[in-house]
């Protein structure tokens, strides 16, 4: 009974660390994501085309700026 118990144990967290690790490569990196700007935007292609950055427009700028203190205050405490 407890070897079966430990099983389906073993088996629940297996399947929850699959799931997380899917998640992750759905994503691409592990990790929250802090920056909002388009990866697209940072290429030659992007800013050929006036895409804007932060580096480049102010509205984006402060998008960002946003970003990162909400993640930095979701963070508070981890770790």
């Amino acid at each position: 009974m407890a070897a079966k118990k430990k099983a389906d144990s073993n088996e629940e967290t297996e399947a929850q660390a699959q799931e997380v690790m899917d998640q992750e490569t759905e994503q691409g990196f592990r990790g929250i994501e802090v920056d909002p700007t388009p990866n697209e935007n940072y290429t030659l292609a992007g800013q050929n085309a006036g895409k804007p950055t932060p580096e480049t427009d102010e509205d984006a700028r402060e998008e960002a700026r946003k970003a990162i203190t909400e993640v930095a205050a979701a963070a508070k405490g981890v770790g």
